[in-house]
C-alpha cells in the first residue's frame, strides 16, 4: 500500500511539473521515474490478479499490461510525429528485454542455483525464439527491400499492414495452444513474489495505474524534445535504453527477484512473453493504429538495427533453447546490451 501511495505520488509530482511548465529536463527525469513506478505497480497487480491462473497465464498477464508505458509512448510519439522515439521505443523494449533483463534473470537464477545451473523448460524459449525469428523475417525483407530500392520498397506501408495481420495470426495461434497446454499439464500455482492483493483491490489498481500509464507517457512524450535538446542526447538513444529501461521496470524487477527465489518457469515466462508480445503482438499492433495518424510506423528500420536483432534471436536461441543457462552465458546478454547501447549514444 505504502509503496502503490508512492508510486502514484510521483505521478502526480510529474504531472504538476509537466502543467506548470518546469523545466523540460525535469519533468522527463520525473516523468521518466513515474513511468518505472506505473509498470511496477501494473506488475504487482497483474501478478495477484493472475495468481489463481498459474505461471502460463500470469506470465502472459504481466507482459501485456506492463507493456502498457510502451504502448502509450509510442502512441503518443506517433501523435506528436516523433517517428523516431516511437520506432527506437519498440525496437529498446524487444532489446532490452531479449538482452538486459534475460541477462539479469539468468544471472540471478544460476546464482542461486546451488550447482550454478538455471533450469527450466525448454518449450518457451524456443517458441519465443520462433516468433521473434518471424517478425526478424519481415524486417530484414523490408529493410533489405529499402535498401536496394526495389519496385516493392515503393509499398512499405502495405507490406507492414499485410505483414502485421499475419504476425497477429500466427502470435493469437502459439498463444492459445501454449495456455490452453499449460492448463491441460496441470502446472503447479506458484507464490506471486509481492504477496496476493485483495482481488477487488488489485483490479482498482490495475485501473489507475492504467490510466496513469497513459498520462504520463502523454507527459514524458511532450518532454523528449527539449530535453533530449538539452541533454545532449539522441532521440535514438533515448528511446532504445532509457525509455526501454524505464517501460521495463516490471521485466526488470519481477524476473530477477523470481529468479532469485529459484522460481525459473515464471522468470522465463514473464521475459520470453514480453519479448514474444513486443514483436509480435506490440510492433504490429501500433503498425495498424499508425495508420490513424500521419506518421506511418513501418517495418523498415536501419540495417544495423536488423543485423542486431538477427543476432539477438540467435544468442536467445543459444543460450536458452537447451532449458539451462550458467552465470556468464547471463553476463554475455548483458554485455551485448551495453554494446548495443554505446553504439547508439554514438549514433
Amino acid at each position: 500500500m505504502i509503496a502503490a501511495i508512492a508510486v502514484f505520488a510521483v505521478a502526480v509530482v510529474a504531472g504538476a511539473l509537466h502543467y506548470a511548465n518546469a523545466s523540460p529536463v525535469l519533468v522527463f527525469v520525473v516523468s521518466g521515474a513515474a513511468l518505472g513506478g506505473v509498470a511496477w505497480a501494473i506488475g504487482v497487480a497483474t501478478e495477484s490478479v493472475g495468481a489463481k491462473f498459474g505461471p502460463a497465464v500470469t506470465g502472459v498477464l504481466q507482459s501485456t499490461l506492463g507493456n502498457l508505458p510502451e504502448l502509450f509512448i509510442v502512441i503518443f510519439a506517433l501523435s506528436a510525429g516523433e517517428l523516431v522515439v516511437a520506432q527506437f521505443s519498440i525496437l529498446g523494449s524487444l532489446f532490452a528485454n531479449a538482452l538486459l533483463v534475460l541477462g539479469l534473470a539468468i544471472g540471478a537464477g544460476a546464482w542461486s542455483a546451488g550447482d550454478g545451473v538455471m533450469r527450466f523448460g525448454k518449450r518457451l524459449p524456443n517458441d519465443t525464439a520462433t516468433l521473434l525469428l518471424l517478425s526478424i523475417f519481415l524486417i530484414a525483407l523490408l529493410g533489405l527491400s529499402d535498401q536496394v530500392g526495389d519496385k516493392a520498397s515503393e509499398h512499405q506501408v502495405a507490406i507492414s499492414v499485410v505483414g502485421a495481420i499475419c504476425l497477429l495470426v500466427v502470435y493469437a495461434a502459439w498463444l492459445y495452444g501454449y495456455i490452453h497446454a499449460e492448463r491441460d499439464r496441470g502446472a503447479p500455482q506458484e507464490e506471486p513474489t509481492h504477496g496476493v492483493l485483495p482481488f477487488p483491490f488489485a483490479l482498482g489498481l490495475l485501473a489507475v495505474a492504467g490510466v496513469l500509464a497513459a498520462l504520463v507517457s502523454d507527459w514524458f512524450v511532450d518532454a523528449i524534445d527539449p530535453a533530449v535538446e538539452s541533454l545532449g542526447i539522441s532521440k535514438a538513444f533515448t528511446g532504445l535504453v532509457i525509455v526501454a529501461i524505464a517501460g521495463n521496470a516490471v521485466e526488470n524487477v519481477v524476473a530477477v527477484q523470481l529468479a532469485r527465489k529459484g522460481k525459473s518457469e515464471l522468470a522465463l515466462s514473464v521475459v520470453k512473453n514480453s519479448v514474444s508480445q513486443i514483436s509480435c503482438f506490440l510492433f504490429p499492433v501500433l503498425v495498424l493504429v499508425s495508420l490513424l495518424f500521419e506518421e506511418r510506423l513501418t517495418f523498415v528500420i536501419d540495417p544495423v538495427y536488423i543485423g542486431a536483432l538477427a543476432l539477438t534471436g540467435i544468442a536467445m536461441w543459444q543460450i536458452t533453447g537447451d532449458g539451462e543457462a550458467v552465470l556468464f552465458e547471463g553476463l554475455a546478454l548483458i554485455a551485448l546490451f551495453v554494446v548495443l547501447a554505446t553504439l547508439v549514444w554514438f549514433e
